[in-house]
Parts: C-alpha cells; structure tokens; sequence
C-alpha cells in the first residue's frame, strides 16, 4: 500500500456511508471549493467512467484545454486519482491538502469524503479549463455530488453492482446515478435499458436537466475499422478509439458526443480517440514479469479491472472478436472480491471457453477455491492457484495463447506494481 492510502486508512473511518452531510460540512470548513472549480463534467454510470473519463480528457487536451480530472480507484499510487492540469498531482502538494483537510475539527469524513475534499481543494487552486469528476459510487447520495452546477452531466451505462449499497432494482439503482442531474445542466446519456433510461428521464425532467441520448439523439458504431458517429446534425467518420474492446465504441461515442458540447474541433476530437490511455481495461502486458514470461511462450497477456455482469458480457464480446479474427485458447486468471457477483460474473463469460484459474490478493478478496467452485457451477474449468504467477504459469504450460488477468481493480492494481514500467502517468 501506498504512503498515501495508508495514511488515510489509518486517520479516517474506512466504511462507505451514502449521506452528504458530512461531505457539506466538510467543504463549508474548506471554503466551499467545489463551488471554484472549472466548469465540471461531472461522470456516473455503472461502467464505462473511466473509460469515458479518459476519452473526453484525451480529446479536450488535444484541444489546447488545461484539464483536471478525479477519478477512482487508484491502481498503483493515488495519485493517480487526482490530475491537474494534465499531471498528476505532486506527493509533496497532495500531503499539504490533506494536512489542511485533518485540521477541520468535529466532522469524522470517511477516506472518500477526506479524498474527494483533498480533489477540489487541489483543483480549485490549480488554474484550468475544464474539471472533470467521476463519481464514486451511486451519484445522489455520492460525496462528490455537492456539485451544483456543473456544466454538463454524464451517465454512462446502468446496471446491477455495489448490491449492498444500491439494492438489485435497477430502476432503484437508475435514479441513484440520475440524481448528478442539475437543473439546467445538459445530461448525455449513454445507452441504456429500456428500464434504466424511462427512470433517468424522470428524474430529468423533475431537476429540469434537458438530455441528449445515445440511440436516440446520437449514436455510434463502429464501421470500417473507425468510428462512426452522428446526430441530427453531424455525420462524422473518426478513429476508432485506442481502447480495446467493441464496447469502447460507446463510451467513445458518448464521449464525442460531449466534446461537441464543448464545441471541440473534429481534428481534436480525432486525435483524443487515437490517444486516450486507460490502464486495466483490456490492457495489452509486454513488459515485466507477466508480460515477459506470456511473450516468452509465444501468448497475449490482458489485464481488465471489469468486476461486474455487465464487465463480464463486456470482456466476453472483446474475446469473441480476437478469437473470431485470430482463435487462440484463452485463460482467464480471476480474483474477485468476495461481495462481488461472481455467479454473474462467470455466466456472462460460459461462451468463451476458457479455462479458468482463481486466485487470491490483499484485501477482501473472495477465496480461490469458493471462486473456483462458482465457476464450475458455471459450466467452465476452474483450478485455484497460490498467486496470479502461479496461475500464469499453469496457464501457459496448458498451451494457453491468449491469457486475461480480470475480475478486480485491486487485482490489476497488484498485477501493474509488479511491473513499475506499466504504471498509470
């Protein structure tokens, strides 16, 4: 664990308690510095934040534009949670911020409060042009959401995760992540279930937030090796993103769809697609210890942080194309955390025919030979291993030739620190 994380879990309760009172009061003892950010995008969805996150970033900086950006978790440092003006926040600068955030007397905020208090004090006093906020968990009840008035609103796909926390409704869980909408505040909306997207135009005509929808104001799709996107205006020929897999289209879809708002020139809007970086989701390993020992038996190595049903449908459609374009038996190394739908998780996966390998990290994470029982359950072969070494190894001795290390962000995060070469910058 990073100095940094230790020193939060050691100062501030760890428990994830969805109320924005603390969170306000927090920020009132700071100067309210939400309040003096640059216009925000502020990002809620089930999956896809980041990705998005990243793609919009990548394009707004091609544009000339100072960018800010909170997102979490962290994989490796975390600071990778906090980036100013196109870096990441400095040890030094980060630790004089959370100085100032534990002088605050009287209020007990959790270490994501502490965390998101420490993003916007670092981001009100960094000059910028543009804040982009990923929320945590949920959206209403988010600490990030004592945001206001945000420039535009962002909802990527809803579905089912964080069950004790949001509940398994997803019209529940819909009018959590629409709760980020403000009244007058445009809200792009990724696609969605028919269910999830009836609830985020209640909710968005109840905050008046008018909304732009992907399948029905906008949409893309990938065509000719490129991306393909249009309104009711516009009729675009783009990159395809540099992210991996077919649903990277959407999130890049959506993510064109926002920089249009912002009335990014097309040039930009080309060239953030060609450059958005994302670590951990359908990452390609060369280098390190994994990377070395799969180039070594002649196999890919992938490294995805999709921890959910609807992540495990994700990986699977990118498999189903590798395997279609160029068949390979694949390998799955999963290290689930034990609160996680692993049952979902698998089923989602049942098609691909992969062999499974469970194993363990630091942290809550669910018990190899439990996970590997649910795989089974599954329909697919499942063996437990001692370490994600060990299960590549066993992978590769089986004469597997396309290996995915998946099912955790704090799996990946572990997988990235072993090899420092591939550490998020």
């Amino acid at each position: 664990m990073d100095p940094i994380s230790e020193r939060l879990r050691a100062r501030h309760p760890q428990k994830i308690d969805l109320t924005l009172d603390r969170m306000r009061a927090l920020c009132a003892a700071l100067g309210d510095p939400q309040d003096r950010l640059p216009p925000v995008i502020h990002v809620a969805g089930t999956n896809g934040k980041g990705s998005t996150t990243a793609l919009i970033r990548a394009m707004a900086e091609a544009a000339g534009l100072r960018v800010h950006a909170y997102t979490s978790p962290h994989l490796v440092r975390f600071n990778e949670r906090i980036r100013l003006a196109g870096d990441l926040i400095a040890d030094e600068a980060l630790s004089d911020i959370l100085d100032r955030i534990e002088a605050v007397s009287g209020i007990q905020a959790t270490v994501f409060e502490s965390t998101t208090a420490a993003a916007f004090l670092a981001m009100a006093e960094t000059p910028a042009d543009l804040a982009i906020v990923e929320v945590g968990l949920g959206g209403r009840l988010d600490a990030t959401n004592v945001i206001s008035r945000p420039l535009l609103s962002v909802i990527t796909p809803v579905d089912l995760d964080h069950a004790e926390f949001l509940g398994t409704d997803i019209e529940v869980i819909a009018a959590e992540k629409a709760g980020i909408l403000k009244a007058g505040a445009r809200g792009l909306i990724a696609r969605q279930s028919e269910t999830a997207q009836a609830v985020i135009e209640a909710v968005a005509l109840q905050a008046g937030s008018p909304l732009t929808m992907m399948g029905v104001d906008f949409d893309a799709w990938s065509e000719r090796g490129g991306l393909v996107f249009q309104n009711q205006e516009l009729f675009l020929d783009l990159p395809a993103p540099a992210l991996s897999g077919p649903h990277q289209f959407d999130n890049a879809g959506l993510a064109v769809a926002v920089a249009l708002e912002l009335d990014l020139p097309e040039q930009a809007i080309s060239q953030g697609l060609r450059n958005a970086r994302w670590p951990a989701r359908m990452q390609r390993l060369t280098t390190g210890p994994y990377g070395e020992a799969a180039r070594a038996a002649d196999a890919e190595l992938w490294l995805d942080g999709g921890h959910n049903p609807h992540a495990g449908r994700a990986l699977a459609r990118t498999l189903e194309d590798r395997q279609r374009s160029a068949p390979r038996p694949v390998a799955l190394i999963v290290g689930m955390l034990a609160n996680k739908d692993a049952g979902g998780f698998f089923e989602a996966l049942r098609g691909s025919e992969a062999q499974v390998f469970t194993v363990a990290f630091d942290g809550a994470s669910a018990e190899p030979e439990a996970l590997a029982a649910v795989a089974r359950g599954r329909g697919m072969g499942a063996m437990p291993c001692k370490s994600v070494a060990d299960a590549l190894d066993r992978a590769l001795v089986l004469g597997a030739g396309r290996v995915v290390i998946c099912g955790s962000l704090y799996l990946a995060g572990e997988v990235l620190g072993a090899s420092p070469e591939t550490w998020p910058t």
